[in-house]
């Protein structure tokens, strides 16, 4: 088996002692095809996924060709789709990221994998659009966001802030409801500074080009799963997915068959950076109803703590 141990688990805790809800994260350091036809993945129960593949336009991987044909390539997107939907949950969810000259082959992909579309989501970036000759500049990229049936079994109505436009004379009362734009939400593109979160090696250098910010897994993991779902990112990179998965009381599963990207994943998740701490954008949440459930399941977490007081405990003969 190609990288190693199919599924090599490099962080599966349980917190009883500090009466959390436990939760883990598994890594599968192999080539993704081997693994979605393991039993291993057979085995599993999902309940979303975000899909954020390469995007085969020629960039440098230590363990992939990004340059396969193109036909082979989006032949090989289907095949992940499909096995991607026999594990998930009825009403589970999928959200794929790519290039939006790629829509076509997107939602073919999906369509005929058996999903169904509910939003072709705009991800605006907050960088300068990419300059072209004989088009428009290109400013952002398309996440399709399809569930298994027809019905998402879960979907929160997360609300907002954003800064007021410059013809809004009042503020907000209780925000407002996201959209299928998301324009405030700030990209790790390699072109500028990204600050504190993105992952860099001992010389200052970036570690990995398409770093995924933590507040876009955060949107779409409180938009579309539960505390103790489990949430699936077939092409892991550095972890961002189950960085945020764990710290939502989630269940993470990713594959990944780059070594060093695997090491940096193990790395994160032992320890949480203040870069990678999603509580600095729970204030960006707070007029969503719910949303110390949506966010942990606080609730049910102080239901736990109360019942664990030796008052409530079991008597033991």
């Amino acid at each position: 088996m190609t990288g190693g141990a199919l599924c090599n688990i490099i962080y599966a805790a349980h917190f009883a002692n500090t009466q959390t809800m436990w939760t883990d994260c598994c890594i599968a350091e192999t080539d993704i095809r081997e693994f979605l036809h393991s039993q291993e993945f057979a085995d599993s129960a999902l309940d979303l996924t975000f899909l954020d593949p390469p995007f085969n336009q020629a960039k440098e991987y230590a363990s992939h060709d990004d340059d396969m044909p193109e036909g082979e390539y989006w032949s090989w997107m289907r095949d992940v789709c499909s096995a991607v939907h026999r594990q998930t949950s009825q009403g589970g969810a999928i959200y794929f990221m790519q290039r939006e000259k790629n829509s076509e082959q997107v939602l073919r992909c999906l369509r005929e994998a058996g999903w169904t579309l509910q939003n072709l989501i705009i991800w605006k970036k907050l960088t300068s659009a990419v300059p072209m000759s004989r088009r428009f500049g290109k400013h952002y990229q398309i996440i399709a966001y399809a569930t298994k049936g027809t019905r998402a079994r879960v979907f929160h109505r997360l609300r907002i802030d954003p800064p007021l436009p410059a013809n809004y004379r009042q503020k907000r009362e209780n925000g407002l409801y996201v959209t299928d734009i998301w324009d405030d939400i700030r990209e790790l593109t390699s072109g500028y500074f990204a600050g504190d979160e993105a992952l860099r090696d001992a010389d200052g250098l970036r570690f990995h080009k398409q770093q995924a910010p933590i507040a876009l897994l955060l949107r779409i993991i409180l938009s579309s799963s539960l505390p103790g779902d489990t949430v699936f990112d077939p092409f892991a990179g550095t972890g961002t997915t189950l960085v945020v998965a764990r710290q939502l009381q989630r269940r993470g599963l990713g594959g990944e068959i780059d070594p060093e990207n695997a090491a940096c994943i193990r790395e994160r998740l032992r320890e949480v950076r203040p870069a990678d701490e999603i509580s600095r954008f729970r204030d960006d949440y707070r007029f969503t109803e719910n949303l110390d459930t949506i966010w942990r399941g606080e609730m049910e977490l102080g239901k736990q703590r109360v019942l664990n007081l030796p008052l409530f405990r079991p008597s033991v003969p």
